[in-house]
């Protein structure tokens, strides 16, 4: 067995501190611990809110202008979840701490390629839903959050112009936001899309997000939620939502868009985030079995070397696959590898809470719109 310092720290569990985005469901479906998501690479710092305020980690997190190497694929008005953990690596239950209350919000821009460096920060950012206090169940988003066991819905607008976006959930936590000076601590991270579509569609013209977005000026970002009663309603954070293009206005035909970047890499038998796995070469005498063994460890290596804050469960998948290897080698079994070509990655994992977006009644919304008038 190979173990080092690497593998023993990929194991340990991992602290709690806040909350972090680590994975995106695409109709339901979960793709996988980090899959098209940039995320924090630090284990120590990746739950930590978004500091300073004025940073352009405001975007996408921290270390969110480095994209990731996969980008997965949605259709039109696809339903997205985006699971938050405060365990970055789900060994722990829990998704925030009960104090962080406050509000939340998912975002889209569209880019030229969503695996590509440094463009978060800046213009192009929509909003396509938010939810703040709920007056009639007397929860803030995030409440609903925690008894949703971590899981924020939404679905992608109709109208959307096809080709690569960054999908931005944003939680808003207010606990010391009436403090002096005012502590608003946001958390976000980024996936990384395809809408399937054409090239007859809308991008909307959307906002800044990044350096100077957010001051201490917004009353959204200073709102005391202990004083009782609450100053309600609660005012609203960035930009109004964005209801898409619907059947409003004349679509021309367009040719459809092909992906062509962030795609699974052939013969991968193994996803963990942006890490892959090959086959090992085959062979037929002894010094191919071990030659094919010694190649099966240094993915390994690189495995626990790389892993991010959601854990080394992958990793430990592909050293078993290692071991069993090492045990046909010793055992003379010199024709292999065995289950040559299986692809190892798990299924994916059955969302833990509902998939509905989060709502507040239609009586309180309508009754919030009058008093903002």
């Amino acid at each position: 067995m190979h173990l080092q310092l690497s593998h023993l720290l990929a194991l340990a569990p991992l602290v709690a501190s806040h909350t972090t985005f680590t994975n995106l469901y695409v109709d339901g479906i979960d793709q996988g611990d980090g899959v098209c998501v940039r995320m924090n690479p630090d284990a120590e710092t990746a739950t930590y809110p978004i500091e300073p305020l004025s940073s352009k980690d405001i975007a996408c997190g921290i270390h969110g202008e480095k994209g990731a190497k996969r980008i997965c694929p949605v259709e039109a008005t696809s339903l997205l979840t985006f699971e938050f953990r405060e365990w970055t690596d789900g060994s722990q239950p829990g998704s925030i701490d009960p104090s962080h209350k406050g509000p939340c919000a998912v975002y889209m821009k569209h880019v030229d390629d969503a695996s590509a460096d440094n463009n978060a920060a800046g213009d192009g950012w929509f909003k396509i839903w938010e939810m703040g206090y709920d007056e009639s169940a007397g929860k803030w988003c995030t409440e609903k959050l925690i008894d949703n066991n971590g899981l924020l819905s939404a679905h992608i607008p109709a109208g959307l112009k096809g080709g690569y976006y960054l999908v931005r959930p944003e939680l808003l936590a207010l606990h010391a936001s009436q403090e002096s000076p005012a502590d608003p601590q946001f958390y976000t991270g980024c996936a990384q899309v395809f809408l399937k579509g054409d090239e007859a569609g809308v991008v909307p013209e959307g906002v800044r997000l990044g350096e100077g977005t957010y001051d201490l000026n917004d009353e959204a970002l200073t709102f005391n939620i202990y004083e009782s009663p609450m100053k309600l309603p609660y005012p609203r954070v960035g930009p109004e939502v964005w209801q898409g293009a619907g059947g409003k206005g004349k679509r021309q035909e367009s040719s459809k868009m092909t992906q062509d970047k962030g795609l699974k890499p052939e013969g991968c038998i193994l996803v963990r985030d942006d890490w892959c796995a090959y086959e090992v070469p085959a062979y037929d005498n002894e010094d191919g079995c071990w030659e094919s063994s010694a190649k099966c460890w240094d993915q390994s290596k690189v495995c626990w070397e790389t892993t991010l804050p959601t854990g080394g469960a992958s990793c430990q998948i592909w050293e078993d696959k290692c071991n069993a290897l090492d045990d046909a080698c010793n055992g003379g079994d010199f024709h292999g590898p065995p289950n040559k070509g299986k692809d190892l990655t798990p299924a994916p994992k059955k969302p833990n809470g509902s998939l509905e977006p989060f709502t507040e009644s239609a009586s309180k919304r309508s009754e919030r719109s009058r008093r903002r008038l």
